[in-house]
């Protein structure tokens, strides 16, 4: 049978195929020796991988099929998908090809002088061979070729909806342990098994540089374990070292990691590390990249919480330094109070509630809201706090305060307006509740500015709202305030409080007001125990806006604590009233400040005598001192002078501002009354005066 140029070739790819082995062995040592990365996975490229297409190619060359037909390996494309996973480039998968051709045809072609030496023979069968590894080597890329790019798309899709997926997984509050363990389960779910979170100490604290050297670091998220919040430092030249300090992530293997530094707005806040145990799968720099993405959003949900909780602190410590922390001894009610911030994403706000000793033993309970929320409502709560404290000073009646009040908040407003400093979405408005309390009389006075109707529990337990006028809110201008005035027995409870305290997402006003009305009709133990029985029925965990809430228990104050004289208008009167001061001073057994009383009880009398208009009225009421007040039908207010040398007169207030701890003057609607306050413990002033009045 003549040779042809078919049989040369089956018969060199038969010959050639009983030494497969060798021909393995070859081109696996050329494709290690110049493609080293194939082996970094064991399970794409192994001695079985190659002898597979060895035998393919030999096995199509022996039995004659067109250069077209033959068949790849059916794994191929999954370990072209390999590969992909792997991160290898696809260019190192066709070069693999070409250099595993070139070794089988080198052998084939040194094969075929053995078998003939007929050189055109040789030439056709060399053709043949080459149409024939031609058409596998591009059947075969192109297979994995488009298998590589498929799980390369797969994969990348993968990517993106993973880096989507952090974007609605990752920051969802503002909450710090929160945000960094939601990036540990997003993590553990996708691509790793063990992740780490530390935050530095310092950046949690609100500061941008790391204080301590080594940085200390604070454990916040861990998984499969729970972080356990733990100070900790790395060794320096670790590879989170190294990310600290570089802002440059890294990847490891034995085990897969991936070191991770967490950057935000040019500033490093911590590390994660991505650690693989469960398969030997090791990570590519597309892992790299991607773990750098999700940690890239992980960082700026973190900084965003940091630097919200440090304003959110800031602002809730200059709300508290603020508000009232201890109330003033006095008499006229027993009180509780309480403020409730609000949740985390509403922010601090503008509520407060204020406890004022009057003159007379009256007591003025203050509960006011700033609109908005933030540092600038926390400041302008306590520039109206004060502004409060001080009208509340000069005994201005409800309606008048208020007045007052709503000049400021127009004055604040259009300070605010003209400083490009201060971030205000409108005008600054507020609402408040001023009542002032006479434990004397058991009558309360109380005037509104848009503010909600307060509560009052009589001492048969009916609880209804107040009936005040209405008043327009703070900053509007241009309205009038109208005071009511209410008579309360003793042991009834007045209940202050803000919107927040009755409107919730969950119900409406008038649901929050039955609700409160539930709370407040159940007997507590103390003020105390019912100020949070009122929260807990009302406020949710976090509620959606702050709370302020003031109750106070009414007190009186009987005859046996108050003396009360009418008075003529007469020079003679004065030494009547000092008689009669020190006879009910021995009454109520206190001797002690018989001089000191009658002193000043002669200066008022005198003054109002002198220049005020009848009637004139005098009364003592002894609660935790003693208080002298001298009211008359005049308009004139007493002031201090300095007298002369010469000067007859002008000395007698000056002595009652030294004799007495306060002292000051209040309008009624018809007018006046100038009242000071004695303290028992005056003994060595009163010594100092007998030896100065004997001099």
């Amino acid at each position: 049978m003549d040779l042809t140029a078919d049989r040369l070739v089956s018969r060199a790819a038969r010959e050639l195929g009983r030494d497969g082995d060798r021909l393995v062995h070859d081109v696996e040592r050329v494709l290690r020796s110049e493609l080293p990365e194939l082996w970094d996975d064991p399970e794409a490229m192994a001695s079985e991988n190659i002898a597979d297409h060895v035998v393919a190619v030999l096995a199509g060359l022996e039995h004659g099929v067109e250069p077209g037909s033959v068949e790849p390996p059916a794994a191929e494309p999954e370990r072209a998908r390999r590969l992909a996973r792997h991160g290898t480039p696809v260019s190192t998968l066709l070069r693999a090809f070409r250099l595993g051709q070139g070794v089988v045809l080198d052998r084939l072609l040194q094969e075929l002088p053995r078998h003939t030496d007929d050189a055109e023979l040789i030439s056709a069968a060399t053709r043949r061979i080459l149409r024939t590894a031609t058409g596998y080597l591009d059947r075969t890329s192109e297979r994995g070729v488009q298998a590589y790019q498929e799980e390369r798309e797969r994969r990348l899709k993968g990517r993106l909806s993973l880096v989507n997926e952090a974007g609605l997984r990752i920051g969802t509050t503002l909450d710090i342990a929160r945000t960094t363990q939601e990036l540990a389960d997003l993590a553990a779910e996708h691509f790793a098994d063990l992740v780490t979170v530390d935050l530095l100490d310092s950046a949690i604290r609100g500061q941008d540089v790391p204080a301590a050297d080594p940085p200390v670091l604070r454990r916040v998220a861990q998984l499969p374990d729970p972080a356990e919040q733990q100070l900790h430092s790395y060794v320096d030249g670790s590879p989170p070292a190294l990310a600290l300090a570089t802002g440059q992530p890294s990847r490891h293997q034995d085990p897969p990691t991936l070191v991770v530094p967490l950057r935000a707005r040019g500033i490093t806040l911590g590390v994660a590390r991505f650690v693989r145990h469960r398969t030997t799968d090791p990570y590519d720099d597309e892992d790299l990249l991607l773990a750098q993405e999700i940690a890239a959003r992980a960082a700026v949900a973190v900084d965003n919480a940091r630097r919200y909780t440090h304003a959110r602190a800031t602002a809730l410590t200059l709300q508290r330094s603020l508000l009232q922390h201890h109330v003033p001894p006095q008499s006229a009610v027993e009180v509780a109070c309480r403020y409730l911030p609000a949740g985390d994403r509403v922010g601090v706000g503008g509520d407060w509630y204020d406890v004022i000793p009057l003159s007379g033993a009256r007591v003025a309970l203050v509960v006011g809201d700033v609109v908005g929320h933030g540092i600038h409502a926390a400041a302008t709560m306590g520039r109206l706090r004060t502004a409060v404290r001080t009208l509340a000073d000069i005994d201005l009646p409800p309606d008048e305060l208020l007045t007052h009040l709503d000049d400021i908040v127009i004055r604040l407003s259009a300070e605010a307006a003209d400083d490009p400093a201060i971030d205000t979405a409108g005008d600054i408005g507020a609402t408040c509740l001023y009542a002032v309390y006479d434990p004397v009389s058991r009558r309360c006075t109380l005037a509104r500015a848009g503010h909600v109707l307060p509560v009052l529990v009589t001492r048969d337990g009916t609880v209804d709202l107040l009936d005040l006028p209405p008043g327009p809110p703070l900053g509007l201008g241009g309205l009038p305030f109208e005071a009511a005035e209410v008579d309360l027995a003793e042991g009834s409870l007045l209940a202050l409080y803000t919107d927040g305290l009755i409107e919730a997402r969950d119900h409406d006003v008038e649901a929050g007001l039955d609700l409160l009305r539930h709370a407040l009709a159940r007997p507590g133990p103390s003020l105390e125990a019912t100020c949070d029985t009122v929260l807990e029925a009302l406020l949710p965990a976090r509620p959606d806006d702050d709370v302020a809430l003031l109750l106070a228990r009414t007190h009186a104050l009987g005859v046996r604590q108050v003396a009360t004289w009418e008075l003529d208008a007469d020079p003679a009167a004065v030494a009547g009233a000092r008689s009669a001061v020190a006879r009910q001073l021995r009454t109520w057994g206190l001797e002690e400040l018989d001089f000191t009383a009658e002193l000043v009880v002669s200066e008022l009398v005198t003054n109002a005598i002198r220049y005020g208009r009848p009637p004139i009225q005098l009364r003592l009421i002894h609660d935790r001192g003693l208080l002298c007040e001298v009211s008359d039908a005049g308009g004139t207010t007493p002031h201090l002078r300095r007298a002369r040398a010469y000067d007859e007169g002008g000395r007698g207030l000056l002595l009652v501002a030294q004799l007495a701890e306060h002292w000051g003057t209040r309008h009624a609607a018809h007018g006046k009354t100038v009242w000071a306050e004695l303290n028992e413990s005056d003994q060595a002033l009163q010594a100092l005066l007998k030896v100065a009045v004997t001099e």
